[in-house]
């Protein structure tokens, strides 16, 4: 288990090729394609160089964000001239193949499910290799050593307003931060498990770890895909976990407050009510006094 552990991070330069080759042939496409909607396909007709960058920014996301966090340069992943032609390729093939069969082919939902399983490997091993990077600059730095796990993971989630901004889209409300989605979350709650093993308070061998968490992932993902579901495994979770730590979102402080609110408004009403009656009264018994008069 421990020459594997071992393996598995010296293989870095490897494991980065492969997630980049991956990237290019799952997150451009289903990504870039699907959720860009005709807007992307519009903007590779009427921009290619703009669709380029974009699908660039897709595939390399999360090398160039944490390259960006670790004060490395944001542009050296693109010396590797093998990644960047595989990525060019896929993307011309996406949006340029006649009768768009490359996309219908990978859309097929067999084929699909494989580069979503594919695609959590990848994303696991690149979650532990972001931990081991940032703990060799590092060493007691656990926040850091988060953050760039985290970043690896789901670093392309984390660029897409800067993506959108490229194609001249601009939606804040769709902030990865803001509405996490579970590829980003399921990150973060990996680099928190690989920084807790790198940092030995957890037990378990980083090879083991590295099993069991890409099983879930590959798992959870395959399913989500297979039924279309866009719910969350780890929803009943955080639900209980946010009502004891946070506090119910709605607040009983804010009923309290709605309810004294209500409360001072019939009481107001209340007595305005009996305002006007008295008013009324006095105006009836002055009229007959007049007419007494």
């Amino acid at each position: 288990m421990g020459k594997f552990s071992f393996d598995c991070l010296s293989a870095a330069p490897f494991l980065q090729t492969a997630g980049s080759n991956f990237n290019a042939l799952y997150i451009t496409i289903c990504r870039l394609r699907k959720y860009g909607g005709a807007g992307a396909v519009s903007l590779s007709r009427r921009s290619p160089v703009a669709s380029w960058l974009c699908a660039m920014l897709y595939c390399f996301g999360s090398y160039i964000l944490a390259d960006v966090l670790l004060g490395d340069s944001p542009i050296d992943y693109f010396s590797n001239n093998a990644n960047v032609l595989l990525a060019s390729a896929v993307w011309y093939l996406m949006f340029y193949c006649p009768l768009n069969l490359f996309y219908k082919c990978v859309s097929f939902l067999p084929v699909k499910l494989i580069f979503v399983g594919m695609k959590e490997v990848v994303r696991v091993r690149k979650i532990a290799i972001g931990i081991h990077h940032a703990h060799h600059h590092y060493h007691h730095g656990w926040v850091i050593m988060v953050l760039i796990g985290w970043v690896k993971g789901s670093g392309v989630a984390l660029m897409s307003n800067v993506e959108q901004l490229l194609r001249g889209v601009w939606k804040p409300e769709t902030n990865e931060i803001l509405q996490m989605s579970f590829p980003t979350k399921a990150s973060l709650y990996g680099a928190i498990l690989f920084t807790l093993q790198q940092s030995h308070w957890l037990p378990i061998s980083k090879a083991n770890l590295i099993f069991f968490f890409t099983l879930f992932m590959a798992t959870c993902k395959i399913i989500m895909t297979a039924t279309h579901s866009h719910g969350s495994p780890f929803a009943p979770l955080e639900s209980f976990t946010s009502n004891f730590l946070f506090g119910n979102p709605n607040g009983d402080h804010d009923d309290h407050s709605d309810h004294h609110h209500h409360h001072d408004d019939h009481h107001d009403a209340s007595h305005s009510g009996a305002k006007s009656k008295e008013d009324l009264n006095e105006g009836t018994r002055k009229r007959k006094v007049k007419k007494a008069e």
